[in-house]
């Protein structure tokens, strides 16, 4: 199982709407989280801050990424939500979260 943590900034114009989709969530696109093999998945929010975290535990996390980025519903769903967000300083080339550097971790 790997565990991952990601940040991206919320546009405080689209606080409402996101939190809403949020509340509300398609369930093609919590089905299609389940078949790319993330678990645990959460997004908490500090400020303008959104932090996710997951957990994988499938064999071939790019292969799962792609399927999940193929997917036409969550094609949809990402259509309303990315307006919502904007990257972080920190943005990766071909992310559209940062990742982040997981330091401690205890079971």
């Amino acid at each position: 199982m790997r565990r991952f943590g990601k940040l991206i900034r919320l546009r405080p114009e689209h606080r409402a709407e996101y939190l809403r989709l949020h509340a509300e969530v398609w369930p093609e696109v919590l089905a299609m989280i389940s078949a790319c093999h993330l678990r645990n998945y959460s997004i908490f929010l500090e400020g303008d801050l959104l932090f996710s975290y997951a957990e994988y535990v499938g064999e071939d996390y790019a292969a799962d990424m792609a399927k999940m980025a193929a997917d036409p519903v969550t094609r949809r769903w990402w259509q309303l939500t990315d307006p919502c967000q904007e990257q972080t300083g920190g943005a990766v080339p071909g992310e559209w979260w940062t990742p982040m550097r997981e330091v401690f971790h205890h079971d």
